[in-house]
């Protein structure tokens, strides 16, 4: 058996290759959509695609299932548990509670684990060339290495109301009945790792165990205490601010992401065609650079999304293709770095890039508003923003601040003055200047805090008591 982790250090997102060496046959499970490296495994290791699944209706990226499927002609599987509230909209064939992929010698047992999503599955992998009990597994969302799935998702992304009561009743059943059942030894492989927004203190490790978990994650002694409201207040409390894009990628996985196919290379655009396009307000420029470099000067308009490891996370804050259909074109050094970008984007579903540029010659550009730190007591601000998260704003803020995270801004505008300048801050400066381009870009006065909390603390600190 073939076993391959693919991970997405962007959105802390796992995905599986697991393939049978003598059928030459493999399964992706939680594919992303940018899918050329599941296709370079398959042909690395003389394989072929023949089943895509996944664990459940994701809401952190935009699921591949639908895109490797078209491009390999593989069988789709999704989870047909969850009522019919969280019944997928394309057609797959559906796995339930003990149903079963079979790779040659290999196979997927699915297992119901409900409690993060009513629909969220399992997968319990055999390989019978060695054992005809399982070894490893596939967690999804469900069992992190040291915590758990956040159940209170649907509730912050999904327009759920106070599911995440029963939500996390389930978890802590899941636990006792599907989890802590198996043998210690059962290698355990989540689908995400640290900095992922589905649970609250994820590790960084790339698997577990079943036993290594029950003896010392945070929640075995409630389990084994049979403690169930214990679990669950502990499970809720102090879980981080979710994105507010998590809505639009539910509704999409669930309907059922387009199939983008094969995309062409990205065309360098010449400065006077960007130029023209800007002016007509028909494409957004999005400027790749970090914050730093922003600040001493920007294309106007422009959203800055710097490169790097979360232009996913980062370009789904301050882009909602559904409200705004315009084009985006990239600062890149060239078509390579472009493509690696635009690769990140379609991960969370934006998908419309028009091509790139690699300087700001010819184009308009301005200055973003800082403020020093000193200068803030005295500055006339409608509103003082912390877009950190709540858990970050709870451990210390600036007097006065109101929060609202850098994922939720743009989807919450009306808690924003109409009039008046903003002043915002995150905590060194880069969540800052993607929150602050958004706002800019949607028509707000917005001014940086020089620095962010760190540099306001620092000031401080050498202030006179």
């Amino acid at each position: 058996m073939l076993l391959e982790r693919i991970y997405d250090e962007d959105l802390a997102q796992a995905s599986y290759f697991i393939g049978c060496q003598r059928k030459g046959e493999a399964v992706v499970v939680d594919a992303r959509r940018d899918i050329d490296t599941y296709l370079e495994l398959a042909a690395a290791n003389g394989m072929r695609i023949v089943a895509v699944t996944e664990t459940h209706i994701h809401a952190d990226y935009l699921s591949g299932t639908r895109e490797l499927a078209a491009a390999t002609g593989a069988e789709m599987y999704v989870s047909g548990e969850g009522g019919e509230d969280w019944q997928y909209r394309f057609a797959a064939e559906r796995l339930h509670d003990g149903d079963a992929i079979s790779i040659g010698n290999i196979t997927l047992k699915a297992v119901h684990t409900p409690g993060h999503t009513p629909e969220h599955l399992s997968f319990l992998v055999t390989d019978g060339a060695f054992s005809k009990d399982p070894g490893y597994l596939l967690s999804g969302d469900f069992v992190f290495s040291g915590d758990l799935g956040r159940p209170d998702l649907l509730d912050e992304a999904a327009g759920g109301v106070d599911t995440r009561f029963e939500g996390a009743r389930q978890i802590f059943r899941s636990l006792q009945e599907k989890f802590v059942t198996l043998p210690d030894h059962v290698q355990v492989y989540p689908g995400h790792g640290s900095g992922s927004a589905c649970g609250k203190a994820l590790g960084a490790l790339p698997s577990t165990t079943v036993g290594y978990e029950r003896l010392y994650a945070w929640w075995g002694p409630y389990v084994a205490a049979g403690d169930e409201q214990g679990f669950v207040d502990e499970l809720l409390n102090g879980q981080p601010d979710a994105h507010a894009y998590f809505g639009r990628m539910k509704r999409e996985n669930r309907q059922g992401p387009d199939v983008m196919g094969e995309r062409p290379e990205l065309e360098e655009l010449a400065s006077d065609d960007v130029a023209s396009r800007l002016a007509q307000d028909s494409i957004t420029f999005v400027d790749t650079r970090p914050h730093t470099a922003v600040h001493e000067g920007t294309v106007t308009g422009s959203v800055n999304i710097p490169a790097g490891k979360k232009t996913a996370s980062f370009g789904a804050w301050a882009v909602d293709p559904e409200t705004d259909d315009r084009p985006l074109v990239l600062l890149a050094d060239d078509a390579a770095a472009a493509r690696e970008m635009w690769d990140h984007l379609v991960r969370v579903g934006i998908d419309k890039v028009a091509g790139y540029t690699t300087s700001l010659d010819g184009l308009p550009t301005s200055t973003p508003k800082v403020i020093q730190p000193e200068d803030l007591d005295g500055f006339d601000a409608a509103l003082v923003l912390d877009v950190r998260n709540k858990t970050e704003h709870a451990d210390g803020h600036i007097p006065g601040s109101d929060q609202l995270s850098a994922g939720r801004v743009l989807w919450n505008r009306d808690q924003l003055p109409a009039e008046g300048t903003i002043v915002t801050y995150c905590q060194s400066g880069v969540r800052n200047s993607v929150a602050a381009s958004a706002l800019r870009r949607a028509g707000f006065d917005v001014v940086e805090l020089d620095g962010s909390y760190a540099g306001w603390s620092q000031w401080k600190a050498g202030q006179p008591a």
